[in-house]
């Protein structure tokens, strides 16, 4: 039985950097969108300033809220202020009692009804 013969071939300069082409491309692909990409070096640092930015708001809107808590609290009936609902309503309604005397003072806006 002859033997077969083994046919060897020289490997051509082009096909020696296809497999290090592609994987040089694949790299850098991934490589762009890990640095410029939604998510990326970029864009994290975006998202880092936007949630900084809404924490210091979040603190405002927290300050705030509890200012307004304060004052409703001051309205419940448990803890309701005569002096308070006194001093609101007369504000409110420009009223003054028959024996009370008011002090204009200059240089300041009264609204008379």
């Amino acid at each position: 039985m002859p033997r077969a013969a083994t046919r060897q071939r020289k490997q051509s300069f082009l096909r020696r950097l296809i497999t290090p082409a592609i994987a040089i491309a694949a790299l850098g692909y991934f490589g762009f969108h890990a640095m410029n990409g939604e998510l990326g070096l970029v864009g994290r640092a975006m998202i880092e300033r936007q949630v900084s930015e809404l924490e210091s708001e979040l603190e405002l809107l927290t300050a705030e809220r509890q200012g307004l808590y304060a004052r409703v609290s001051q309205l419940r009936p448990a803890s309701l202020d005569p002096d308070m609902l006194d001093e609101r309503a007369r504000l409110n309604l420009n009223l003054v009692h028959q024996n009370e005397l008011v002090v204009l003072r200059p240089g300041h806006s009264y609204n008379v009804n």
